[in-house]
């Protein structure tokens, strides 16, 4: 898991490293290289490539889709501890559209740790002049959509094979990408298209990484360690883009992560006294 958070990191540095290409021609070459190596996974193990609920599998691949380009988006326009920060809200978009999509119930307490993980997006973005309101929008409507697709998954964990889930995100990412990259084409010249392979290896091998974390050992144990990232995001963004904070953008985004953490170890406490 560990390591899984830290190749995502990676992931971060690479895709700001690209600030001239946009985000969802990145998307694209990321989608690209995911559909070669999900197809070529799927074909040896003999797994029927198409599912059983196409019409959700579509609908992940498009929520996925909007909340990664949104991301990237602000990977490459503000700080990168800031972006990933933004980011950590996707649990508490899952939690609340589980309500709706789910019929799950969220308590009091839940919704008390929600509004301190809000509180310090607000200070995050209240105290950064580098962060203005439109791209502090763009990064909580990426984590939305984010959340919105693991509630998808969710909802067809039971019926799908993992493989054809992963699958579906570049099959559906492709086409969506590949028509608005058309309309603002930007060239990749030199080390950029090493840049490119590497986004889109590097998160195959994340991926990867992931799924034997959470195969090895119970989801409750180890699915906190991701926040990690955020410690990766703040040594890198000082060494690679010399980033810094203000002490409270720094407390800002403790808050963040507190409540996330919070609401992360009362369901973990529910689960287990039932």
């Amino acid at each position: 898991m560990f390591l899984a958070t830290f190749f995502f990191a990676i992931m971060n540095v690479l895709v700001k490293l690209l600030p001239n290409i946009p985000s969802v021609e990145i998307v694209f070459f990321r989608s690209f290289i995911s559909l070669v190596i999900s197809f070529s996974i799927l074909s040896y193990k003999q797994i029927p490539l198409f599912g059983n609920n196409k019409k959700l599998l579509i609908a992940r691949g498009a929520a996925g889709a909007v909340g990664l380009i949104l991301y990237f988006y602000t990977i490459q326009k503000i700080p990168l501890a800031s972006a990933v920060t933004l980011q950590f809200l996707a649990p508490v978009f899952t939690a609340i559209l589980g309500v709706f999509l789910m019929k799950e119930k969220v308590s009091v307490w839940q919704w008390f740790f929600f509004l301190i993980s809000f509180g310090g997006v607000l200070m995050v973005q209240g105290f950064d002049v580098r962060i203005s309101s439109d791209f502090l929008l763009i990064g909580v409507v990426a984590a939305l959509f984010a959340g919105l697709a693991y509630n998808i998954i969710r909802k067809i964990g039971h019926t799908e094979h993992p493989l054809v889930i992963v699958f579906y995100f570049p099959l559906v990412t492709m086409p969506i990408t590949g028509v608005v990259s058309s309309l603002n084409w930007v060239m990749p010249v030199g080390v950029e298209w090493f840049i490119l392979l590497a986004v889109g290896i590097v998160v195959q091998v994340a991926q990867y990484l992931l799924t034997m974390a959470y195969q090895a050992e119970e989801v409750n144990k180890i699915a906190s360690i991701k926040y990690f990232g955020i410690v990766y995001a703040l040594i890198f963004g000082w060494i690679f883009f010399n980033e810094s904070y203000t002490w409270i953008v720094y407390s800002g985004m403790v808050v963040v992560i507190s409540g996330v953490l919070l609401n992360f170890i009362y369901k973990s406490r529910v689960m287990k006294s039932l």
